[in-house]
This record gives structure tokens, C-alpha cells and sequence, in this order.
């Protein structure tokens, strides 16, 4: 099953379920703000990439954090020499998960897609 994460009011995820609608792709919807986000899922995603590809860093959210809580989501602090990720990053991120660039979309192979790309999303209809 497809999972699309995002928030109600944001026009970019509005665009991705109009999208896999058309195309008739069956998906499951998780509002960050409404059902919230567990640590678990977002050291799950932190773990495969950069803090840079999840977060935005042009967000009102992120404007407004503490330099603080800015230096624990910077690219080099997120993952440690193992490559796990930073607990400090983790619970921003929990606490205001309007950090994350919106869709996350999450495919039946655990594979990301972070953020709208039409071409992307219609090449799922094709599979």
C-alpha cells in the first residue's frame, strides 16, 4: 500500500492526491498535523538520506526555531559516523513536522519520493 504523508492545507499535497486519484492508484492519507509522526518513522527516513532532502529550509517553521534546533538539523549533525540518526534531530522533527518537504509519498517497496514531481507520480500509474 502507497502512503502519502502531508498536511490538509498544503497545496502541493493536494496536487499529489489529485494526481494518484486520476490515475486511479490506491493510497492511504496521513495528515502530519492530525495524526501526528513517531520517531520510529522519521529515523526510518533520516537514516537513507540528508537532512537537506527531508527538510525545508525555506518553511516558516524553520524560520522560527531556535539556532539551537537549526544546528541539530543541519546536514552534518543529523547522522553520526554510523549513520544513525541524531535523537535531538529526530524529536524537532516529531514536535514540528511541518520541517518536512511536502508530499513524502512512501511506496509498497519502502522506497521515498520527497516532494511533488508530476512525471514521478505518473510513472507510478504506468507500473
Amino acid at each position: 500500500m502507497i502512503t502519502l504523508y502531508g498536511i490538509s492545507n498544503c497545496d502541493t499535497v493536494r496536487k499529489a492526491k489529485k494526481c494518484l486519484a486520476a490515475q486511479g492508484i490506491d493510497f492511504h492519507y496521513h495528515d502530519f498535523r492530525k495524526d501526528g509522526l513517531s520517531p520510529e518513522l522519521v529515523s526510518a527516513w533520516l537514516n537513507p538520506m540528508s537532512a537537506d532532502k527531508l527538510i525545508n529550509r525555506r518553511s516558516t517553521t524553520w524560520k522560527s526555531l531556535s539556532k539551537a534546533d537549526q544546528a541539530s538539523l543541519s546536514a552534518s549533525t543529523v547522522n553520526d559516523d554510523s549513520g544513525k540518526a541524531n535523537e535531538l534531530a529526530i524529536n524537532v522533527i516529531v514536535a514540528q513536522p511541518t520541517l518536512i518537504k511536502r508530499p513524502v509519498l512512501v511506496l509498497s517497496n519502502g522506497e521515498l519520493v520527497i516532494g511533488f514531481c508530476e512525471t514521478i507520480y505518473q510513472q507510478l500509474g504506468e507500473a
